[in-house]
């Protein structure tokens, strides 16, 4: 029985490195991965430039919100028109909510009228959990060194309610802001809104 209690003592350990939040202002985790234009990127490939990771998930209302009202499309713009690597990162298991396969986020993606560089498929959620990706949308973004500067909520306003977009701080794009002048983040860290990542396990 001891020995029961303490493998399971392990077990949970283990599975508590393995969903812990990375650090903000240290390395960034290193992942790889299909992506739904069929190549397979990994964070090394961007060395030099930054990268902002998006968890997306179709069937959520508060996703919803930033797509329709054009929200999330135009804060992508806006970080591409900065020099930034946008990946929309899809973590859905198989036969839960938001799963897609290639041809179904590439669909999503052009009914949205997206733009993002990368839809990157996670379907066993290794990335999502690396990142210890909680809801959808939860965003992180990777300076051009490989640290991750800021990871959170897009915005300041955890609601799915479409008219609150306006007046909304967006805490992604004043993080880019600040990346991008050599400054220090400011808000480097906000509690995540939305709807929970549908997860394998």
């Amino acid at each position: 029985m001891k020995k029961f209690f303490a493998l399971a003592a392990a077990a949970a350990a283990l599975a508590g490195v393995a969903f812990a939040d990375p650090a903000v202002d240290a390395a960034a985790p290193a992942f790889s991965g299909p992506a739904a234009n069929g190549e397979t990127i990994s964070l090394d490939q961007f060395k030099g430039q930054t990268v902002i990771l998006e968890w997306t998930n179709d069937g959520c209302p508060f996703v919803q919100k930033h797509y329709e009202t054009g929200n999330m499309q135009n804060t992508q713009k806006s970080a591409n028109d900065a020099g930034a690597v946008w990946i929309t990162v899809m973590s859905s298991a198989p036969g839960k909510q938001g799963h897609a396969d290639a041809t179904r986020a590439n669909k999503l993606m052009k009914e949205w009228a997206a733009a993002p560089d990368y839809i990157l498929l996670d379907p066993d959620g290794v990335v999502g959990k690396a990142y210890g990706a909680k809801t959808t949308p939860q965003m992180a973004l990777i300076d051009k060194d490989g640290v991750l500067r800021y990871a959170g909520a897009i915005d300041d306003k955890p609601s799915a309610n479409h008219a609150t977009v306006n007046g909304a701080t967006n805490y992604l794009l004043a993080a880019l802001a600040s990346v991008e002048k050599g400054e220090p983040v400011a808000v480097k860290e906000t509690k995540p809104y939305g709807c929970s990542v549908k997860y394998k396990s």
